[in-house]
């Protein structure tokens, strides 16, 4: 590149480099510095010319221009010779020292030019630097910064020159007045002493490695004495800052002796500095290193300052954390760092400061005193190694302090501690138990503490870091495995540490399985030894209880039980076999289930079935028995967990059961009885499930110690009225009772089979009934008790499912059955009806469950009461939606679900006991007959729990079915008549249930007829397939299935059950539910229609019936029962019945509608009526035009009335499907009819006496209201029906789909959605297509435009279908539209030429043989004068892009040229779809690049190219796509396989594109390929500069760059580089910041020339 084209783009950028905008100024940055990468010395030598030549520049300007040249000199300071780094020192050097006030940005910029150049070039730096820093002359502010600056930046170039710079620096120093300047030396003396120290410990690389310290002290010291005694003294706070921290590297460069003797004033005077200062970081740094130099002089001066120093840092180390302020986070390690510093020499007075701050009651020195201890537990290991047990002893004090931000510093210090081997010391125990006590979460059982501090430690935080640190002490610690095992374990056992158990259990399972890999000898534990450890026997007991709730505390329950297998050998030798098989099953169990799916019962069975199987393993009676005491004295623990000690009562149950010693037994028993809380429910069950268990062992030893315990003094207090009038006695003597109660009931439950029925009503039923009867004085009083109610109920239950399971119950006569049963429904009818509040319905209704079943049976009056009494007191609770509204929380809401689900599930299981005792028709019907009044109540919860029901119960009579004799299902007709219609009911369970009903009554009824349980019939069968339809919500889907269903029904009912169906049926056409009456005449057509021969004399019953229920019923699909009878009166009077119904007033109301629709029914009824319809459509006047106003040029239109009445008609006779062969008849008549109708009816106003025909009508308005009546709609309508009728549903939803039927409506659209019909025609209904456009074409004279319009748009349409020319129509077709070229309407003549071209489309084939006519109507089309809209150009050019695709190369040869050049001017066009058109064209001319044109259109492709190229970019997605199309099309024709490769690959018009880097690819291959065009590309791109759009212009500056980036050098000759060179500094201008940023990025790639 010559040096003036170097020049002038330097130039350009340089001039851009101050743009007001910041994206143009950081790319001419970006510009400049990569053409100083390629060209540094050139772009630095125009930088220092350019400043000098512009003395004047902004200095912003000047600041960006010296940023370039700072980054081109890092960049590439190896490859700048001496004279231009000269030039570049002088010139910073005079820019920073132009002004002698300090101008930061500006000198900053050419300080860092110098630093930049010295990093190589440090001798001519300093010797131009040195000029301007003269002994006894004040230098620059900047100048003493560029030297600090360059003694970091060079340390090894700059310590030789420190000694003299120092030499002449000190006597300035008392020259300087300035604070500023003072603060500069200050800084550069840091800089300075920090290099030195830096080249001194890297003397082995160093330059000259004789340097030593003393070099510099004496100048140092002196600089020192300023520094101290003068500048430290000065009221500025930054220059104070400056001095102290400069002290620091100072005080370690000093003269040893200098130092001893300034350490008396020194260290007192920056301890004085932290009352002047908020911010002591530099304070602090400064201390820490005249510290470290103190300590490594051993100067004896610093323990007598030591208290001073300690009682000035300490403070700092309490003060809160700003983690947001980098500065106070660094202070606070600095001032830790001056602990580790000062531990070095004094530890013990260290020591003995820290300690006594720990008894502070300031939180703030706890916590500070904590972290100063954990520092140097950590960094001054090797100092503390005889501190060990005083810091135990001290930080032990603080163990019960309730700070959270203490508790966590005691944690780290914790860790600390156990990292450096401290919990070894006695003492450390205590730690470790500080640490599990904390993971425990007591936050619940505790208030929350709410605190503004941001610094405040929640409990969750502390609990997590404690169960971290724990885990990490047992795993990654080395030496904390003896110190934790087997300690650990004396945490299981005590309750207080429950919340730590995952914890612990973790910890300990790692410790042991770890030492029983290892066969550790300690790993088996002397309990012996170790006093404070649990017993085997409790931590068994504990681990069991806490499994059985496994995922509260954090999913306690698998940790408990793996630590269950790892202790095994420990708890017991035997078990180590017996868990190792049983504990992975319980754990997978775990695993396998979430809080939410597991059932807590069935798996509390399984942990007590483990624990049974290993007592039997064990099988010792005496640590059964042991057992058995250790977890009765364990109770007490749980008093504060109810459902733990709920279970533990029942593993201690299960442990009685194994014990073989009765004496224990009884001790236990009397020992669980009396310490029971008889207040707690589920403390009351789980004792009564123990002692239950205990008496399948032990049953007289367990009933002899009830009836002890009865006799006791605990029911001596209960003496007197008095205490049952009080709500709450000492001893809650009404809980006690509760509780024996429960106890007999699980003993008969659980007690052996040959040994309980004897004792029922003796000693079991006899001692619940006593307890449960209160007397006062001799009287029997009713208890009102509500736990004592529900333990009699249960209990009765209990012992009715002991009764019902015993092998003997069928010998056995319970003589009270009949009187418990009463009792249990007078429990039942006590209940409120509106809520379900207790459980006392489950367990009533269980327990007569379960009595039912018990001999001898109930009465018939019994049995109906209570059957009739269940029902009614649960199918009416209200729904638990309602009761959920109720409550507040979620707990009460869940239990409330489950109470409900339950209750219900009870009663069905009664229905089935019942019905069980009667397994007959009679049998079914009698508990039926309860039920089916509830299948039509209004409330949609009691269908639906009644509809359920009968289901259950029907399943299991067919489940429970044995038939031995003939027997009639004589009540089949009746039930189905009953469930049928619930078929359809609202709610989709009774739809579902009410299929499976009739499912289930049709298997019975097949059992009845003799074929076998596992019997399938296809017929039935079919019920289970059309289940799935009822899920529909379509009213259609509904009744289609419901159709099918009564068909299935049909089918298989017996002959003898029709009538009883039948008349049942009737009865379901004025149910309250509107749907299940429509599907009671679905039922009842179906039926009448397919077993009506059998029906002969209820005929005329059947009619009257139907005809009075027509006047009352609302629902149409019944009224359409009798409306069938119109058509008989039309087919007599046909015109008259016509006449008539066109008078009545519009809309038509559903009356007039079903009239109207009843004349389909017959075919040639509907024919003849359709045909005098159409005959008056054709008739009458389709609008009448009114003037409104004078002013008003346009008229208004309104819709005559006949035309619109017809319409409407029509729309309802060919809406009903029996009307389809006649609307076939007369398709082509119709639809030309309706579709020229529509065209009238566009922008049609409703009559005018339209509104006041809607007065004083009452009756309902049938498809739209008046308000929204439409008369274009109305047309509309009718065409759709009209075409779905006809067999052309596709062509409807083809429209529908594209939206047509909506943009006919819309005058603007019109036309699109009749080309949407006619193309809709030509795919689904082509064969109607002769007659339509026979019917047609006389319309296009039509004297409306707007039905010319119409059918010229149906045509245009067609031509685009293949279908027009084999029906051989395409000559009438085309020779319709050609006369259409010159029509008044512009709107036509823009149809006509779509219409010419879409021939190209539909018969290509016919495209040559009228070629000429086509492309000279196109060519005209695109030269239209009278085209506002430029829509008949768009169109012309459209329609010429088709052609071309259809025609040969010489067809077109001789306006080849005159059609590319037509185009071009498009393509700069400023409407969108002009543009879009334009390119669209030319790519379809591609065609026409071969052959003898090929030369020609290459050229026209070269002279387009640029064009294309940058409107790929362009501002509208359209045009982007059609560049796309017309470059891929294009590209063969060139010739180059690069460039069509590219565009192939790239260029598609749904795939993204990444412009740049696209250009910049296609950039070299066209360089590569084209070199002779290039400047022809140039010059063109040069012209879009100017265009209209930024976008453009913008693309254009990009190109022309990528063109320079990549224009090989020995090709330059190919560009006018320098024209192009001065355009783009032109375009630097342009007033569009994205087009001045392109320009400048393209300047920048002129480094290549």
């Amino acid at each position: 590149m010559e040096e003036s084209q170097i020049e002038r783009v330097s130039i350009a950028l340089l001039d851009a480099a101050i743009d007001k905008d910041s994206g143009v100024q950081e790319q001419a940055f970006k510009s400049l510095c990569e053409m100083g990468k390629h060209h540094p010395s050139r772009v630095l030598q125009m930088c220092y010319t350019y400043l000098l030549n512009h003395s004047k520049l902004a200095q912003g300007h000047r600041i960006i221009i010296l940023q370039t040249m700072e980054t081109v000199v890092k960049d590439k300071i190896n490859n700048i010779d001496q004279v231009c780094a000269k030039n570049v020192i002088s010139l910073a050097s005079d820019e920073m020292t132009k002004s002698k006030e300090v101008i930061p940005e500006w000198q900053q910029a050419a300080s860092n030019v110098l630093v930049a150049v010295g990093v190589r070039f440090i001798n001519e730096v300093m010797e131009e630097i040195l000029t301007k820093f003269q002994p006894g002359i004040l230098p620059h502010f900047f100048i003493v910064q560029t030297m600090a600056q360059l003694s970091t930046a060079n340390v090894f170039g700059m310590v030789p020159f420190l000694n003299p710079i120092l030499g002449t620096m000190l006597p300035m120093l008392g020259m300087a007045k300035q604070d500023s300047m003072k603060w500069a030396f200050s800084v550069a003396l840091l800089h300075f002493s920090e290099s030195i120290l830096e080249y001194l410990a890297n003397l082995e690389n160093a330059p000259d490695p004789t340097v030593r310290r003393d070099t510099f002290s004496n100048e140092i010291y002196a600089a020192y004495d300023v520094l101290f005694n003068v500048w430290l003294q000065s009221r500025d706070t930054k220059l104070r800052l400056a001095v102290v921290e400069a002290l620091g590297p100072v005080s370690q460069l000093m003269p040893h002796d200098k130092l001893e003797e300034q350490l008396p004033r020194l260290i007192p005077g920056i301890l004085s500095l932290y009352k002047k200062h908020p911010e002591p970081f530099y304070i602090t740094k400064g201390l820490c290193q005249v510290l470290d130099a103190s300590v490594n002089l051993g100067s004896r001066f610093l323990e007598t300052q030591l208290d001073s120093l300690l009682n000035t840092l300490h403070p700092q180390v309490c003060h809160v954390t700003d983690l947001s302020n980098p500065l106070t986070l660094k202070n606070y390690n600095e001032v830790l760092r001056c602990f580790t510093v000062l531990a070095r020499a004094f530890p013990d007075r260290l020591i003995n400061f820290i300690l006594p701050k720990l008894d502070s009651n300031n939180e703030r020195l706890r916590v500070g005193s904590l972290a100063v201890m954990r520092h140097l537990v950590n960094s001054a290991s090797a100092q503390m190694e005889t501190k060990k047990a005083l810091i135990l002893a001290s930080v032990k004090i603080l163990l019960h302090d309730n700070s959270n931000k203490v508790k966590r510093m005691i944690i780290q210090v914790i860790s600390a501690m156990a990292h450096h081997s401290y919990l070894k010391q006695d003492g450390g125990e205590i730690m470790v138990e500080y640490i599990v006590r904390h993971c425990c979460n007591f936050g619940d059982n505790i208030p929350k503490r709410h605190s503004s501090d941001v610094e405040d430690v929640s409990d969750e935080s502390i609990q997590n870091m404690c169960e971290n640190t724990l885990f990490l002490l047992t795993t990654t610690v080395e030496g904390m495995t003896d110190v934790l095992w087997p300690y650990l374990l004396e945490f299981v056992a005590p309750v207080y540490y429950t919340g730590a158990l995952p914890a612990v259990c973790k910890s300990l399972i790692f410790l042991g399985t770890k030492k029983q890999e290892a066969e550790s000898d300690n790993f088996m534990i002397d309990f012996n030894a170790h006093a404070n450890l649990p017993k085997p026997s409790v931590i068994l007991a504990r681990l069991l209880v806490v499994s059985a709730f496994p995922y509260q505390g954090q999913g306690r329950g698998i940790p408990a039980l793996r630590l269950l297998q790892t202790l095994s050998s420990n708890i017991h030798p035997s078990l180590a076999i017996t868990w190792d098989s049983q504990i992975p099953l319980l754990v997978q169990h775990l695993e396998e289930n979430t809080a939410e799916t597991l059932l807590q019962k069935p798996w509390e069975d399984k942990l007590l079935r483990f624990l049974s199987v290993s007592l039997e393993a064990i099988a010792e009676d005496k640590w059964t028995c042991q057992l058995a005491i250790d977890l009765t004295k364990h109770l007490q623990g749980y008093n504060c967990f109810p459902h733990e000690k709920g279970f533990l009562y029942k593993c201690v149950g299960v442990v009685l059961r194994q014990c073989k010693s009765k004496d224990t037994v009884k001790m236990q028993l009397q020992e669980l009885l009396a310490l029971a809380r008889y207040n707690e429910e589920i403390e009351r069950e789980g004792l009564a499930v123990g002692v239950g268990f205990s008496s399948s062992s032990h049953l007289d030893t367990t009933l002899g110690k009830l009836e002890d315990f009865a006799k006791s003094d605990v029911f001596k207090k209960t003496a007197g009225i008095f205490n049952i009038l009080k709500d709450k006695n000492d001893v809650d003597i009404e809980k006690l009772k509760s509780a024996l109660i429960l106890c007999y009931g699980y003993i008969a439950l659980h007690a052996p089979d040959n040994l309980i029925l004897s004792r029922i009503e003796t000693d079991i039923l006899r001692n619940m009934v006593h307890h449960f009867n209160t007397k006062v004085l001799g009287i029997k009083v009713e208890t009102k008790d509500m736990t004592l109610k529900l333990s009699m109920i249960k209990g009765i239950s209990l012992i009715a499912q002991a009764i019902d399971s015993n092998k003997d119950k069928c010998s056995f006569t319970f003589s009270r059955k009949v009187e418990l049963v009463k009792y249990m429904l007078e429990f039942i009818k006590a209940e409120p009806l509106d809520s379900l509040k207790t459980a006392i319905r489950l367990n009533a209704l269980t327990a007569c469950r379960y009595l039912v079943n018990l001999q001898p049976p109930l009465s018939e009056t019994d049995n109906f009461e209570l059957i009739s009494s269940c029902l009614n007191n649960i199918f009416c609770l209200p729904p638990v939606e309602q009761e959920k509204r109720r409550e507040e929380r979620a707990s009460e809401i869940g239990d409330k679900e489950s109470l409900y689900d339950q209750t219900m599930t009870a009663l069905q299981n009664l229905l089935n006991s019942i019905l069980l005792q009667d397994l007959s028709p009679d049998g079914l019907q009698t508990v039926f007959k309860h039920i089916e009044g509830w299948l039509t109540s209004p409330r949609e919860w009691e269908r639906e729990r009644a509809i359920v029901s009968t289901f259950f119960l029907l399943k299991f009579y067919l489940k429970k079915l044995n038939i031995r004799t003939v027997v009639s299902f004589h009540n089949l007709g009746a039930l189905i008549g009953r469930l049928a219609p619930r078929c359809s009911d609202p709610s989709l369970i009774v739809r579902q249930s009410a299929i499976d009903c009739l499912y289930t009554l049709l298997c019975i009824q097949l059992r009845y007829e003799g074929f076998a349980l596992d019997y399938k019939d296809e017929l039935v069968e079919n019920l289970n397939k059309l289940r799935g339809d009822l899920d529909h919500p379509d009213p259609t889907i509904l009744f289609h299935t419901c159709s099918e269903i009564a068909q299935v029904i049909g089918k298989r009912l017996p002959h003898t059950q029709v009538n009883t169906l039948l008349f049942m049926l009737f009865e379901g056409l004025v149910d309250a539910q509107r749907d299940c009456a429509r599907t009671a005449s679905v039922l009842i057509n179906s039926l009448v229609k397919g077993r009506g021969n059998g029906l002969q004399e209820q005929v005329l019953e059947i009619l009257e019936v139907l005809y009075i229920q027509l006047q009352a019923i609302a629902e149409d699909h019944v009224k359409h029962s009798v409306t069938h009878t119109v058509y008989l009166l039309a087919s007599q009077h046909s015109t008259s019945v016509l006449s008539c119904l066109l008078t009545y007033p519009l809309p038509y109301d559903s009356y007039t509608c079903s009239m109207w629709k009843a004349l389909a029914v017959n075919t040639t009824i509907a024919t003849k009526s359709m045909e005098l319809l159409l005959d008056r459509l054709s008739k009458h006047l389709p609008y009448e035009e009114k003037k409104e106003s004078i002013l008003r040029n346009s008229p208004k239109r309104y819709a005559t009335v006949q035309p619109l009445a017809v319409t409407c008609a029509l729309n309802e006779i060919m809406s009903e499907k029996e009307s389809k062969e006649a609307v076939v008849g007369l398709y082509p008549q119709l639809l030309s009819a309706l579709l020229v109708r529509i065209g009238c009816s566009v922008g049609l106003q409703l009559p005018k006496d339209f509104t006041s025909s809607q007065k004083d009508r009452k009756t309902s308005i049938h498809g739209r209201s008046a308000k929204t009546f439409d008369v274009c709609s109305c047309a509309v309508d009718a065409l759709q029906t009209m075409l779905r009728r006809g067999g052309s549903k596709e062509v409807v939803k083809a429209v529908e789909a594209e939206g047509g039927w909506e943009m006919m409506k819309v005058p603007e659209k019109h036309h699109d959605g009749v080309s949407l019909l006619a193309r809709a025609m030509t795919k689904f209904a082509g064969p109607r297509i002769p007659g339509i456009v026979e019917t047609l074409n006389p319309l296009l004279s039509s004297i409306y435009e707007n039905q010319r319009i119409t059918v010229i748009a149906f045509f245009a349409e067609l031509l685009s279908n293949h279908v027009v020319s084999e029906l051989m129509l395409l000559d009438v077709v085309l020779h319709s539209i050609m006369g259409k070229l010159v029509d008044s309407s512009c709107t036509v003549r823009m149809l006509a030429i779509r219409g010419l071209g879409n021939i190209a489309i539909g018969s290509p084939e016919k495209v040559k043989k009228y070629s000429t006519k086509l492309l000279a109507a196109m060519t005209s089309g695109m030269d239209e004068k009278e085209d506002p809209n430029d829509l008949i150009t768009l169109e012309a050019m459209s329609g010429l892009s088709k052609i071309l695709l259809k025609v040969e190369e010489r067809d077109i040869r001789d306006i080849l040229i005159h059609i590319s050049l037509r185009i071009r001017p498009f393509f700069e066009n400023e409407k969108e779809r002009i543009r879009t058109s334009a390119f669209t064209l030319f790519g379809n001319l591609s065609r026409f690049g071969h052959g003898e044109s090929k030369e020609i259109f290459q050229d026209q492709i070269h002279n387009a190219m640029i064009s294309l190229l940058l409107h790929l970019n362009d501002p509208n997605a359209d045009v982007i796509k059609a560049c796309k199309f017309a470059l891929r099309m294009n590209a063969p024709v060139l010739g180059s396989e690069l460039v069509t490769e590219m565009f192939q690959r790239h260029l598609h018009e749904d795939k993204g594109l990444h412009y740049g880097e696209f250009m910049n690819d296609l950039s070299k291959h066209l360089i590569k390929d084209f070199l002779d065009k290039l400047n022809c590309y140039i010059v063109t791109t040069l012209s879009f500069f100017k265009s209209s759009w930024a976008e453009i212009r913008g693309n254009a500056a990009m190109f022309a760059g990528f063109i320079i980036a990549n224009l090989p050098e020995e090709n330059s000759s190919c560009v006018d580089l320098e024209r192009l060179c001065i355009s783009l500094a032109v375009l630097l201008k342009d007033p569009v910041p994205f087009v001045r940023m392109k320009a400048a990025e393209a300047l920048g790639y002129f480094y290549r020339f």
